[in-house]
């Protein structure tokens, strides 16, 4: 699945989320909510926007703005979108799945239902393939229309909030052995340490 393009242009993303692309800084906040205005999203004016819209505000800001705004974005997400409560670095890893089906929905049906646990299909996801706490290692595996670099800044942020105390630093790479949305692969895989 390509980077930018929605998988059904019946999916929609809330107000909410949208919020993380005006807010991520504060310096070009204004050229950022413009090029949300061209796409035709309009902040304040409704609660549900179209993702193929705001996919389309992504690839405007990575081409006017550079990709680290998409990387910044990412990380903004965490503040701006609903999340389900988290504990600990692996129930933070696995929540972006969870939180990106909670913050989209399709025929007016959010995509991740709290109450059951039930998750409707159709935007891809973010599967956690392995977390090794001890060699303290993970591999996250994006399936999702949106830029690498955003999702990035999504589990660079997740990490930095909830690995562990003694931990210095953290890293988040994309793999190069595997296939990549930035050259027309179906996913990205990110090797993570912390």
């Amino acid at each position: 699945m390509a980077q930018f393009i929605a998988l059904n242009n019946e999916v929609e993303v809330n107000q909410q989320t949208v919020f993380s692309i005006v807010n991520s800084m504060e310096l070009g906040k204004d050229v950022r909510l413009k090029i949300l205005n061209n796409n035709g999203i309009h902040v304040g004016s409704q609660e549900w926007f179209n993702q193929q819209d705001w996919l389309n505000a992504f690839k405007q800001v990575s081409e006017v703005l550079g990709e680290m705004n998409l990387f910044l974005i990412g990380k903004a997400i965490i503040d701006h979108a609903k999340f389900p409560p988290i504990n600990s670095l692996e129930e933070g890893l696995r929540s972006i799945d969870i939180a990106y089906h909670m913050n989209h929905r399709i025929d007016g049906n959010v995509m991740y239902d709290g109450a059951n646990g039930k998750m409707l299909d159709g935007i891809g996801h973010y599967h956690l393939k392995s977390y090794d706490e001890e060699q303290r290692k993970a591999v996250m595996v994006c399936d999702n229309p949106y830029p690498s670099k955003f999702d990035e800044g999504i589990i660079t942020q997740i990490v930095r909030k909830f690995k562990p105390n003694d931990s210095r630093s953290q890293f988040v790479n994309l793999d190069p052995e595997k296939e990549t949305r930035l050259n027309g692969g179906n996913s990205c895989t990110y090797n993570i340490s912390w």
